[in-house]
């Protein structure tokens, strides 16, 4: 009896050491990230299990409102890598010309990606860009070749071009953009960029999407300097569906332009709404006006 006590307590314990042991899969070795990497033409920021691989459109010049645009600023395609379910899922969001989303929409199904978004965030950019959301799930090294080979169908760089000088300093009161917003904000290439996180979670395929700023979930915001104390914003937030009217309005308020409204994914939980938005004027007054909106979010607050 008392062996067959043991045993089945020893069954017990295995079963639970399979169900709740962390999976990591053959491919989570260096060797095979490092094909994904070379399959890309670049290295990633790495964020706990996630890998980003940035793919800027910085062959373009797209102007808006006479403001010369900054890739970091709203022309930052990407891609992004989280073990899953035996394999890799893979999200992104590429930066495309009007010309180009046939193309490469026709490769990302040829290749078994599925595309869950196509719209515009910005209006009256010159020339105007659109926004390809794709995602999968498999092998990495194969997912990586094949967003490399359609975004070959456009004239995305593939190959990363070493700096020809430092990023400009971002000339604003960062300290108070911080203060205002309520949370720290990063530097980028010349623009000033904010994560701010909601509270609920939110997965996909029963997979949480964390971490959340580089799976394209947390609400993004950027500031990009246009003299005098001035900047132009752009970005996203992230909704349910009862808080996009209040932050529209929120927006409006404060003399900020909601530019689009649109999903990105296709089952993310809860159902997530995003909508971008434009204004250039004093960055302080701009701030104010994009924390009267986070305010009507379930967002955090340092």
């Amino acid at each position: 009896m008392k062996r067959t006590i043991l045993a089945l307590v020893g069954l017990a314990v295995c079963f639970f050491a399979i169900r709740f042991t962390p999976f990591f899969p053959a491919y989570a070795q260096d060797a095979e990230w490092q094909k994904v990497d070379e399959a890309l033409g670049r290295k990633p920021a790495v964020s706990d299990d996630v890998r980003r691989y940035g793919f800027p459109r910085s062959d373009l010049s797209v102007t808006l409102d006479g403001v010369a645009i900054k890739p970091a600023l709203a022309l930052g395609g990407w891609v992004a890598f989280k073990p899953a379910h035996g394999g890799a899922m893979v999200m992104g969001d590429l930066v495309l010309l009007e010309t180009e989303i046939n193309p490469v929409m026709a490769k990302m199904i040829a290749s078994g990606l599925e595309i869950t978004a196509v719209h515009n965030h910005l209006l009256r950019a010159s020339p105007a860009t659109f926004y390809m959301h794709v995602a999968g799930h498999g092998d990495p090294v194969k997912l990586a070749s094949a967003i490399h080979d359609a975004l070959a169908e456009s004239k995305t760089p593939l190959t990363v071009a070493a700096p020809a000088s430092p990023p400009p300093a971002v000339d604003l009161d960062t300290a108070k953009l911080d203060q205002i917003i309520g949370v720290k904000g990063q530097p980028n290439g010349g623009v000033y960029q904010f994560n701010v996180k909601r509270r609920d979670p939110i997965t996909q395929d029963g997979m949480p999407l964390t971490p959340v700023g580089p799976m394209g979930v947390a609400i993004a915001i950027n500031f990009q300097p246009t003299g005098g104390g001035k900047a132009a914003i752009t970005g996203d937030f992230v909704l349910t569906g009862d808080e996009v009217n209040p932050v529209i309005l929120a927006l409006r308020t404060h003399g900020i332009e909601v530019t689009a409204l649109h999903s990105h994914m296709l089952d993310e939980q809860p159902r997530l709404f995003f909508m971008h938005f434009w204004a250039n004027d004093d960055a302080v007054k701009l701030a104010e006006g994009l924390r009267a909106a986070l305010d009507k979010t379930a967002s955090t607050k340092s």
